[in-house]
């Protein structure tokens, strides 16, 4: 199974393109292989439109700054760069080729941004976790992760799990977790999983100011018997 993790910024570039780059992330993830992909920073409008141009079914999970989003929307497609993360954010979870058979969330913190971690259950498949921790504070984001970590366990009744997303925390230490890729702050973990192969940078095109990262995830293997 290949999972993707990729913060989006809210739609915007590096540098700025002054304009919404819906189409522009969609067609990038659309073009990319994987099976699972884990966004944080997401215009919360986008999921449908993200969704179908991948093939993908979706789950979303409203992070901050989603108050009065009727509002915020059109200011932020206008101005993105104006605007910025006041545009709202999400966090959500595509899904190619598997069915979801269940969705589960938990709000980490309220204050100062309200952080979320969620996550699916796969058809025949492991959970597969999403989180975007907390910014500019290494213990805040430690406490998000440590967090995150054990609700995704409690949802897999400590089965196989995947956790990735923006860390915020550039060697992260997920309790039960061992970390399997990485770049920056944008990391995968499982649980009774391990990786397989190189880690994958695919070219993001000025997309986001951070980089995708795509990692192969694997079963352990079981002893035969005799």
């Amino acid at each position: 199974m290949r999972v993707l993790s990729w913060n989006l910024f809210h739609g915007r570039s590096q540098p700025p393109a002054g304009r919404e780059l819906q189409a522009e992330f969609a067609a990038a993830l659309a073009g990319w292989n994987w099976d699972v992909a884990l966004l944080q920073e997401v215009p919360p409008w986008w999921s449908p439109a993200l969704a179908r141009g991948s093939g993908a079914h979706v789950r979303t999970a409203l992070t901050s700054r989603n108050a009065l989003l009727a509002l915020r929307r059109p200011l932020a497609k206008r101005w993105p760069d104006v605007i910025k993360s006041n545009g709202g954010g999400a966090n959500v979870i595509l899904v190619r080729d598997m069915a979801i058979r269940e969705h589960r969330r938990v709000v980490l913190r309220r204050w100062p941004e309200r952080r979320v971690c969620h996550a699916v259950a796969l058809a025949g498949g492991p959970w597969c976790a999403n989180l975007h921790a907390q910014a500019h504070s290494p213990q805040r984001a430690r406490a998000d992760i440590a967090r995150a970590a054990a609700a995704t366990l409690t949802w897999s009744e400590g089965g196989p799990a995947v956790l990735g997303g923006d860390f915020n925390v550039p060697r992260p230490q997920a309790p039960g977790f061992e970390w399997i890729g990485g770049h920056g702050v944008d990391h995968v973990v499982t649980h009774a999983l391990h990786g397989g192969g190189e880690n994958e940078l695919p070219d993001r095109g000025g997309l986001s100011d951070h980089a995708p990262i795509i990692v192969s995830v694997l079963a352990h293997e079981q002893p035969q018997a005799g």
